[in-house]
């Protein structure tokens, strides 16, 4: 099942189950996890796109590797907050993987997340080979450990 909103979402997704949080781009899926008590989420890879198939193929041994029991897809809304062409490819992504899982997908805004990234790994003094190396899964981390703040904040507040 697919969400729009975090709160459906976090209705779906079994308790103590770590989660994924995907930064799709147009050549790369950035790639992070996060712990069971969804505290903390970690960068893990880059995967390079060819087709949904072996991109698909990749996620889902992610997944059972890491037992994961949620999918938080970053989805690139317009600074304005309206969605254009990205979102709707992010949508489409969404959909087809939907049919190869049983686990749900929620979407989390997106948005300054690769600024975010960069900012921290220019304030690590990271070189720019290495910034290019990471740059997709370090803001997939930004958008997972978005996702979980507010889900925890939700679970303080009863919901």
């Amino acid at each position: 099942m697919i969400y729009d909103e975090i709160e459906e979402f976090a209705r779906a997704v079994a308790p103590m189950s770590a989660l994924v949080g995907l930064d799709l781009g147009e050549k790369t899926i950035g790639v992070a996890v996060s712990d069971r008590i969804g505290a903390v989420a970690s960068p893990l890879e880059t995967i390079r796109r060819r087709k949904f198939t072996l991109d698909a193929e990749r996620l889902l041994a992610i997944m059972a590797e890491r037992r994961i029991g949620g999918i938080v897809l970053g989805l690139p809304r317009n600074m304005d907050g309206s969605e254009g062409p990205r979102c709707q490819s992010t949508r489409a992504f969404a959909r087809n993987l939907a049919r190869l899982t049983e686990a749900p997908i929620g979407f989390w805004d997106e948005r300054l997340s690769t600024v975010a990234a960069e900012k921290a790994l220019l304030e690590a003094d990271t070189s720019r080979k290495r910034r290019g190396e990471v740059i997709d899964h370090v803001a997939a981390g930004y958008i997972l450990q978005g996702a979980l703040d507010r889900l925890r904040f939700m679970q303080r507040e009863g919901g």
